[in-house]
Formats: C-alpha cells, structure tokens, sequence
C-alpha cells in the first residue's frame, strides 16, 4: 500500500478481539469483530465467536459477557484465522488502543502460518488524542457518549469495532486531504503488524517461554537485571507483552508471588518445570 496516497482511497476497517484474558501467547480470542467502510458506506462486517483453549473465569466473562457456555462449541481459531486474516486485506485498520488487539492477532497469524498484513493501523485513542477535546478522557465509551455514535453492546467485538470505525471516521473526517503517511505521523505512533512479528522466537529461551505459556506450565529462568541477577528463579508465564521498550514476559515470581515484567532482551536462560499452573 503506497503511504503517499490519501487515506480516502483505500477501505477502512475497524476491528477489535474479546480475549480469555489480558496477555497475548498465554490467552486466546474468544470474539473476533470488523467492520470494513469503503466510500462512505459499510461494504461488510465479520463477527466470530471462538473457543479457548480453556475455560474462561468468572472476572473476565463480567468484562464482555461472553459466557464458556457461548462459546463451547464455537470453532477454536485454528478454523478461523485464515478468514480473519483475508479480511484485512486491501485495507486499514482501525482500532482503539490497537496495539492490544494486534498482540493477540498477530500471534495467532505467524502461528498458523499466515504472514503478517503489510497494511497500515490507525488508533483512535492516539488519534483521538490529538483531534477530539472536551472528554474527560479518551476510552472508547467517553468518546462514542461524547461524539453522539451508537456504541451498541460494549465490550462485544462487532459492536466495539463498528464503534471504532465511527471514531475513526469523526477524527479522519477532519484529515480529508493526509496521506497514510501523514496520519500515521499525527498520531505520534507508526503501528505496523510487522512490529508485532514474533521476533522473540529467535532466542532459545524465549522459545521455552512461548512453549511454556502454550502448555500452561512454570519456568525457571536466569535473568540478567534486578538483584538477583543470574540466580535462577521460578516464574508462572502469564503473557508476553509487545511494548515499545522492549518485549517482555508478564509473570508471577514464585518466590514472593508477586506480578513483574522480564524483559525478553535480558533472559539469559529458562527452563520448563513439571508443575502445571
């Protein structure tokens, strides 16, 4: 896609995932939703429930309401990622807070052999950020009761993507004549799926870690930053977390069962233990 070219040329598509919980590699999608806007109309939309890989708590189905009884006999994503993956094509993406929702996408793309879209994200939080004042923040709900969308169920994937793409289309609507590029730049943020390749595969321990979350098992690992610097130490993998400063493994320390980050660049080695979470 040729970033030099308005932004009004090419299809919209506003986007967003429920989740079994807060971290990618560790939780699945469970509600897959997208609507695609192409000169001035909605020329399609793709809603699909999936099914974790285990059943989901009592916290996170208060968040969307997407019950384990909902979803038993959905397909699991191994089934779906294939459509999910077509309907991005050709189009930009649209999605609040993206970032989130890519982890857990792009995870589920390179996974199952699917390359990453080469097509450009917008966030409307970045985006609302810097166009829509007034809000006393900028959640997607303040901003859809503040701009007068019909926000639908919220928390339920279509109905949040469709609310998404409405956003979008408020603070584009502004941006008639930027490129691609231009917008990309107004947000402040350059969101592209290649950055949330799994690049952390390419170290062994890392590996362990993805292998680890996938079978629900504890690691010991050597890491090389904190006070205990290259002793080995017991985690439960939660999650691994793409971040601008670094990816890293969102964890309980099992030595003082408190939560931390370790950054995937300072793991040195890890290990899985027989335990099971």
């Amino acid at each position: 896609m040729d970033r030099t070219r308005l932004w009004t040329e090419y299809p919209l598509i506003g986007f967003d995932t429920e989740t079994s919980g807060a971290y990618p590699v560790g939780n699945d999608i469970v509600e897959f939703g997208a609507v695609k806007w192409f000169q001035g109309k909605e020329v399609d939309r793709l809603q699909i429930l999936i099914k974790p890989r285990e059943p989901m708590g009592d916290f996170v189905i208060g968040i969307h309401g997407i019950t384990n009884e909902m979803v038993e006999n959905a397909p699991p994503i191994k089934d779906v990622i294939g459509k999910i993956h077509d309907f991005f094509k050709n189009g930009i993406g649209i999605a609040h807070h993206a970032p989130f929702d890519m982890g857990f996408i792009s995870f589920e793309f390179e996974r199952h052999g699917f390359p990453l879209p080469s097509t450009p994200v917008f966030c409307t939080s970045l985006l609302s950020r810097k166009l829509i004042h007034g809000t006393e923040n900028h959640k997607l709900q303040t901003l859809v009761k503040h701009l007068g969308i019909d926000g639908g169920s919220a928390h339920r994937a279509t109905d949040d993507a469709n609310a998404c793409l409405q956003l979008g289309l408020k603070c584009l609507g502004l941006l008639n004549n930027y490129s691609i590029q231009k917008v990309q730049e107004l947000q402040g943020k350059k969101i592209e799926w290649a950055y949330y390749s799994l690049a952390f595969q390419q170290s062994m321990a890392a590996q362990v870690i993805r292998e680890a979350l996938l079978k629900k098992k504890n690691v010991e690992i050597i890491y090389e930053k904190g006070s205990k610097s290259g002793k080995l130490r017991p985690i439960q993998p939660l999650g691994i977390v793409r971040n601008p400063d670094g990816d890293y493994i969102a964890a309980i320390c099992l030595l003082d069962h408190q939560k931390k980050r370790f950054y995937l660049q300072h793991l040195k080695e890890a290990a899985i233990l027989e335990a099971t979470i």
